[in-house]
């Protein structure tokens, strides 16, 4: 991946001006419904924005190849777990099909020193981290209680409890400006956790403090089945400025976009501007999880719809117009993504199972007679199966 992942700047040298509430041009108040940053439409068509353009102005088509690249890779990574926890390799997967351009177009415009703080399903966030491949699924095989060292990439492992991570992001972002660096926190969620008092008080924090931190809300319309309309009776983005964080909404099956907005949002920070809050409007075209049936709770209709608006047939027509991607080109990016997939399946199924004793190591850092004494009784129970360490 050959992306820059420093802002582009303005013509003639200066960085946008983000000091205010009205940043990105829509206004301290109502967004609107309709208020997307979109710089690559459903049929490829590239739109000129002059809020956003420069921050994109080094995306030729060679780089777009990359970031399509990207996308093509995670899809199918995605594609293999889902297949894995069909076949009982895994216990569970939380999809991302169709949010591909969220989490890489936002994914490749941060630096290796920022630091990430996602919920469970930004595994192209995480790819684009360089977290390993087995890595990815180990916590959903249950063979660890976590995927990766968190500094090893700058990245927390997935949060599962509700916009928690909105609170660590905006801490750590404390901890940066204490220590007076210009990386950033970003904190990634969905719709629904923005009901929970975490994220808003999160926000409450991040802007009485002016914390470099960026909340990037995924709005895929559901959180699990309740569809977002019932939460939010206006754009999710329009909540922020209420704190005093400047927010703006982008189309997030658009990769080029979200990378300009991200882009735009990382140097506010940087800059000592403050949060930044981002609504990336995309879709989860399949379940929550692979424990969900969404056909009980959405129309079919309204995912034939969102079909055509894929973050990845778009770039592919754009990048077919500009004469850009040759079926040469087409064949080894598919060639990359089926052996990204193969050394993924073939990595998770080799691990091997942990003592079950180890669930009790290093649940405190000295000697407890509580750990030992449920040691002592998990260790009887095992013995009444086969075996003397219960496997």
């Amino acid at each position: 991946m050959t992306i820059d992942n420093q802002p582009a700047t303005r013509r003639g040298g200066s960085h946008m001006d983000l000091g205010h509430l009205d940043q990105f041009g829509l206004g301290e108040t109502a967004l609107g419904e309709f208020a997307l940053v979109r710089l690559l439409d459903e049929n490829g068509v590239r739109h000129e924005d002059e809020r956003f353009d420069a921050w994109v102005s080094d995306i030729g088509p060679d780089q777009l190849l990359d970031l399509y690249e990207d996308m093509r890779v995670i899809r199918r990574i995605d594609s293999e777990a889902t297949a894995l926890q069909r076949q009982g390799e895994l216990g569970l997967w939380p999809p991302l099909l169709g949010q591909e351009a969220a989490q890489i177009g936002s994914g490749r415009a941060l630096r290796s020193d920022d630091f990430v703080f996602s919920s469970y399903r930004e595994h192209g966030v995480a790819y684009c981290r360089g977290a390993g491949l087995v890595d990815l699924l180990r916590v959903w095989r249950g063979t660890t209680q976590s995927g990766w060292n968190p500094y090893d990439i700058n990245m927390a492992t997935p949060q599962v409890i509700i916009g928690a991570q909105t609170l660590h992001a905006t801490g750590y972002a404390l901890g940066i400006q204490a220590d007076g660096t210009d990386a950033v926190a970003v904190a990634y969620f969905g719709d629904g956790a923005t009901s929970e008092g975490d994220v808003n008080e999160a926000l409450i924090f991040a802007a009485t403090y002016a914390a470099p931190v960026i909340f990037f809300c995924q709005n895929n319309q559901y959180a699990i089945s309740e569809p977002v309309s019932l939460q939010a009776q206006r754009p999710i983005a329009d909540r922020a400025p209420g704190f005093g964080v400047p927010s703006v909404r982008v189309d997030g099956n658009d990769v080029l976009a979200v990378l300009a907005v991200t882009r735009a949002a990382l140097d506010r920070a940087r800059s000592g501007g403050g949060p930044t809050f981002i609504e990336a409007v995309t879709y989860r075209m399949g379940p929550h999880t692979t424990a969900d049936d969404p056909g009980r709770y959405r129309d079919a209709a309204e995912v034939e719809q969102w079909r055509g608006k894929d973050p990845l047939t778009r770039v592919e027509a754009y990048l077919d117009a500009q004469g850009a991607l040759s079926e040469e080109r087409k064949a080894r990016i598919a060639g990359k993504a089926d052996a990204v997939a193969a050394e993924m399946r073939a990595g998770i199924t080799s691990l091997v199972d942990p003592d079950p004793l180890s669930v009790f190591d290093n649940v405190y850092a000295e000697p407890h007679t509580g750990i030992a004494r449920q040691r002592d009784h998990y260790s009887r129970y095992l013995r009444t199966f086969v075996g003397s360490d219960g496997r």
